[in-house]
């Protein structure tokens, strides 16, 4: 009588733990790793750019080709941010530390990579989400931080006032989305006060 207890029970685990096992595998195929997920990121961007006029340099004399139609510029050596100038403003360039507001729109470019319409989220379209602001330059206030490094670049080229195009990849986007290896495309006017 023992003996047969213990080989229900032998069973009973054995069966407990090949359904433990099969749930586990079939729980890691869903997932992808990251090396996936930042190769989709670069899919994603890869085919927006591939409808675009792209050009693999800045102007040595920070003299950009502007409007609808100007080309993408490379804002850094690895492919992180490219930005297309819409308009040169009049303002100043920013200062260290200087408050910028900015209106923006940002559009998910994994829904352009699969060929679906690009929805915009942001504060341009909806003035509900109030004036965005960040401390140029100044990434230890979580107020500045909080958007990434990414919508700060800009302005090292462009004085405050102008409105631009930005394609952005995660890490240098928003700090609390870095984690999903989402690339985004904004378009972000910088203001030096609140409108």
């Amino acid at each position: 009588m023992v003996h047969l207890n213990k080989s229900v029970l032998m069973r009973s685990c054995m069966i407990l733990f090949a359904a433990v096992a099969t749930m586990l595998t079939q729980s890691c195929d869903d997932s992808k790793s990251y090396a996936e997920l930042l190769a989709e990121e670069n899919s994603s961007v890869n085919r927006f750019l591939a409808d675009q006029r792209v050009v693999s340099e800045l102007p040595a004399d920070n003299k950009f080709i502007t409007g609808e139609d100007a080309p993408y510029y490379p804002l850094d050596n690895e492919g992180n941010l490219y930005m297309q100038v819409i308009s040169i403003g009049t303002g100043e360039m920013a200062e260290d530390n200087q408050l910028i507001y900015f209106r923006f729109t940002r559009y998910a470019l994994s829904y352009y990579a699969s060929g679906e319409e690009m929805e915009g989220e942001g504060n341009s379209e909806n003035p509900e989400y109030g004036n965005m602001a960040f401390r140029y330059g100044n990434y230890t206030l979580s107020s500045s931080s909080q958007w990434g490094t990414g919508i700060q670049e800009p302005l090292k080229y462009l004085p405050i006032g102008s409105e631009i195009r930005l394609i952005v990849k995660s890490q240098w986007g928003w700090t609390s989305e870095i984690s999903n290896v989402q690339p985004f495309l904004y378009h972000i006017r910088y203001y030096s006060s609140q409108i």
